[in-house]
């Protein structure tokens, strides 16, 4: 479980977030003065802090500076009173991750501790490269000793040290993030901040005020100074991932950054100088997008200052059955099960897998197969169905209609008492729904968020977090439909 230390005198605030987190799997611990969050920061090491500016002994901003001395990771969100407070602001200019002000949002609140624990997960879950063995690793293991992988590790030790940038490219699903992850972590910067921005995930309007900030009143709805990313990350390393989904005008911005480490805020005219090191990802043909313009040639270059290739899955057949013993070995810890091996026939069904979604795909499968064995072999029967770009879907194992396959996945969670059974049913139904959609529209993106009634931005990250892939053509998405 993680701790989130909530330094406020307020008894009020302290039960506000205990009701807000009683059922989110977030200890909650409360301090009533600077002194006594202090202790219980030396003592216990919390992953997050929410951090009140005005304390009865002491400055909140001085309270920061000594938190900051203790650990210099740990994400810390402050809370003040006043909207305009100078004191927060000052407090996210020396590397808090963001403020709020009172009386608190809850969504907005919810959303912010979610961010601060993700960061933490990010800067201090260690990223094993080739663990010995699948029961020795962790989650977040790099594994693979095929000669693919072996290239992979190589180019890692080879950059990691260095002051450039990296431009990580793959497919869908094979591992992008894990690799930022491990430059970050085997680098210089490693005690320094590590943030991480989905380019695709966030609109493109909103987009820029999260890299560079903004002033109050820059645009409708800027009801406060916002420090942005580039600004947060002084002296660390900050991940932009699916950069070719960054529109023109974005991408002027980002070249300027790279060129000269400085920037202005959105709505600001002041020149902001900072010191990040940028490691770019994307799944995204750029050269093609270059020749189209669609993609900054400049930036290209900039961005591509070393360039680790992942293998697709397809490609990794050495390594197959050592991603399949690890993952099984991931899900019986973390679901409480003992499934022992793959039955033969599990195992030729999952090798004739075309794998769209690579890696992540796999270890999706492998758990949801997991969840619904009843005893220690994993029969095909378990296996979920897998849908490919065909227009009727391909099952990988034997498992019924949609239904039936939902069904199976609550009445395993109910008798495993599971703690994810939610987030397991509506990612099923979420990977039936726009794999069916998409096959509808021959994999153009435009037209099935359309008919979904979401923004393409929202179904490309949704397709990415369900390891859903579709190999694109020349005529799947015109430029006018961009």
């Amino acid at each position: 479980m993680t701790t989130l230390l909530v330094v406020d005198d307020e008894p009020a605030i302290i039960d506000f977030f205990c009701r807000v987190f009683a059922n989110r799997d977030v200890d909650i611990v409360a301090a009533d003065s600077a002194a006594a969050g202090l202790q219980i920061m030396e003592q216990q090491r919390p992953d997050a802090v929410m951090l009140d500016i005005v304390l009865p002994d002491g400055s909140g901003l001085d309270v920061f500076r000594q938190i900051r001395e203790m650990d210099v990771k740990v994400p810390i969100v402050v809370m003040t009173s006043h909207g305009g407070s100078d004191t927060a602001i000052r407090a996210m200019q020396l590397g808090a991750l963001d403020y709020l002000t009172k009386p608190l949002d809850v969504r907005e609140l919810i959303a912010l501790v979610d961010l601060a624990l993700e960061i933490c997960r990010l800067m201090n879950e260690p990223v094993q490269v080739d663990p010995a063995t699948p029961e020795e690793a962790r989650p977040g293991a790099l594994v693979g000793r095929g000669s693919a992988m072996q290239r992979v590790y190589k180019a890692i030790g080879q950059v990691a040290a260095q002051n450039v940038t990296v431009l990580v490219r793959g497919e869908s699903g094979t591992g992008k993030e894990l690799i930022a992850r491990a430059l970050y972590q085997y680098s210089d910067r490693a005690e320094k901040p590590f943030l991480a921005v989905n380019c695709a995930a966030i609109p493109e309007m909103l987009l820029e005020s999260e890299l560079f900030g903004h002033e109050k009143g820059a645009f409708t709805g800027a009801d406060k100074k916002r420090i942005g990313r580039f600004e947060q990350c002084h002296g660390g390393t900050l991940f932009l991932d699916e950069i070719g989904d960054m529109d023109a005008l974005l991408q002027s911005k980002l070249l300027r950054v790279l060129q000269e480490q400085t920037f202005e805020r959105v709505g600001g005219n002041e020149t902001i100088k900072t010191d990040v090191r940028v490691i770019a990802a994307t799944n995204r043909n750029l050269e093609e997008m270059v020749a189209a313009h669609d993609f900054r040639e400049d930036l290209f270059y900039r961005l591509n200052g070393f360039m680790i290739q992942l293998p697709p899955l397809r490609d990794r057949g050495e390594d197959f059955d050592l991603l399949l013993e690890h993952f099984r070995c991931l899900s019986n810890l973390e679901l409480n099960k003992n499934v022992q091996r793959f039955a033969p026939d599990a195992i030729r069904l999952l090798r004739e897998c075309d794998w769209p979604g690579n890696v992540r795909q796999l270890q999706s499968v492998v758990r949801q197969g997991i969840i619904q064995s009843s005893g220690p072999v994993l029969l095909a029967e378990f296996l979920p169905e897998l849908s490919a770009e065909q227009e009727q879907p391909i099952a990988c194992g034997r498992g019924g209609t949609g239904s039936d396959a939902i069904d199976r996945l609550v009445e395993s969670g109910l008798t495993n008492n599971s703690a994810t059974m939610y987030d397991d049913v509506v990612g099923e139904v979420e990977r039936r729904l726009i794999n069916r959609v998409l096959n509808h529209t021959s994999g153009n993106q435009t037209e099935a968020a359309k008919l979904l009634g979401i923004s393409r931005t929202t179904i490309r990250a949704k397709m990415d977090k369900l390891g859903l892939a579709i190999e694109h053509t020349a005529h799947a998405e015109s430029r006018e439909e961009e």
